[in-house]
């Protein structure tokens, strides 16, 4: 697993769990910090960081997108998902487009349900679609 990959991975366990807990993101990987020995990669901090920046909008789009599924109806694991790869797909020059998505898709193998993937590579396809124009 590519060091970004496990950034990625680790980015969603900060989500993941700040959802859960229903504190700040930021309050997880502080935590996490002075806790433990965990070493938190510049990229997850990145990562963290620009989903908070963009998650309104992120939100947004997801929700105008996604066919049949609100946000809240969507399991947890992979309403974080699709948060990072829309993250990196509308908002990280340095990760190609193809990268984002095949990126997301992996952590759903992994991650979540058997129909997720599918799921998550549909919608994120879209919004690379409509890239141009969400971001015009």
């Amino acid at each position: 697993m590519s060091a970004r990959s496990k950034a990625r991975r680790r980015a969603l366990d900060v989500l993941f769990e700040a959802e859960q807990r229903s504190v700040t993101p930021l309050e997880v990987m502080k935590a996490r910090r002075e806790k433990t020995d965990m070493v938190i990669a510049d990229y997850t901090v990145d990562i963290v960081e620009g989903v908070l920046a963009h998650r309104e909008q992120i939100d947004e789009y997801l929700s105008t997108y996604s066919q049949g599924w609100t946000l809240e109806r969507m399991p947890a694991v992979d309403r974080m998902i699709l948060r990072i790869g829309s993250w990196e797909l509308l908002y990280n020059d340095d990760v190609p487009d193809g990268v984002a998505v095949s990126e997301a898709v992996e952590l759903a193998k992994m991650l979540s349900t058997d129909e997720s993937p599918v799921f998550i590579n549909g919608l994120l396809g879209r919004l690379q679609q409509l890239k141009p124009t969400l971001l015009a």
